[in-house]
């Protein structure tokens, strides 16, 4: 596997599970990739070994560019739509039903459905390069499977701020205090360091407590399994429009 083949792959070390993902492409995700995240992310949950999970992505200065375009391309229908899709809302429900604490590490930019994996973190550390853009209805869909899970971490009004202003990005520090991150620090040598530390520190503490931490934290939810895919219904109609249809082609 050369630096330049997508992946996503897992390495565990005492009670740790560290997923990582990368694609030439900013790490935009195509379907392949979601249904991959979602299995490792399930696979960690599962695992008696594992008693916390960190979610990362290759490179400097991307997380996660959202959808890969050039998929969306080639979307003809709405059960395909549908399909893609429900890619992201899998990876995002993957996340929130694992009986484990799963933390993200964001070390630069995340749009659209990247900004989705990021709020689906119990936790999420960023360094200060880190900014947040939901730049959907720039193709004419919206942010409608990862907006429960970005409206639970940073509310209506800054999420109404964010989908309705394409263009904008929210820095590292106005992502801390509207609830996204959970911490920013100035270097990314300084967050791994301090993720080395808070991770194995975590991976020690009593499972069955942060199983039922994990309940608690996620309370309120229990309908998202049907409304997301519901909500991937709804990009995966918008798609076929004859505005995404342009807008993609453009790109």
């Amino acid at each position: 596997m050369s630096e330049q083949d997508p992946y996503v792959k897992v390495e565990m070390s005492c009670g740790l599970a560290t997923i990582e993902f990368y694609h030439p492409s900013h790490n935009a995700l195509p379907l392949n990739m979601l249904d991959k995240l979602t299995t490792e992310i399930r696979n960690a949950g599962e695992n008696d070994l594992v008693n916390v999970i960190l979610l990362k992505s290759a490179g400097e200065k991307t997380f996660c560019a959202g959808a890969d375009f050039e998929q969306l391309k080639q979307i003809n229908s709405k059960d395909e739509g549908l399909q893609f899709f429900s890619g992201f809302a899998n990876v995002i429900l993957a996340m929130k039903h694992c009986p484990k604490p799963l933390v993200v590490r964001l070390q630069g930019k995340a749009i659209g459905g990247g900004v989705g994996i990021a709020a689906a973190g119990d936790l999420c550390f960023a360094n200060s390069r880190a900014s947040v853009r939901l730049s959907e209805l720039n193709i004419g869909i919206g942010p409608f499977v990862i907006a429960p899970a970005v409206e639970r971490r940073i509310g209506k009004t800054n999420f109404s701020r964010l989908s309705l202003q394409p263009d904008i990005w929210m820095t590292a520090d106005e992502a801390k205090n509207a609830g996204l991150f959970t911490e920013v620090f100035q270097e990314t040598e300084a967050m791994d360091n301090h993720l080395d530390i808070f991770l194995k520190k975590l991976a020690t503490l009593n499972p069955k407590a942060l199983l039922q931490m994990k309940k608690i934290l996620w309370e309120g939810t229990e309908n998202w399994d049907s409304l997301l895919i519901e909500r991937a219904a709804m990009s995966g109609e918008l798609v076929l429009s004859d505005f995404t249809r342009k807008a993609l082609n453009k790109s």
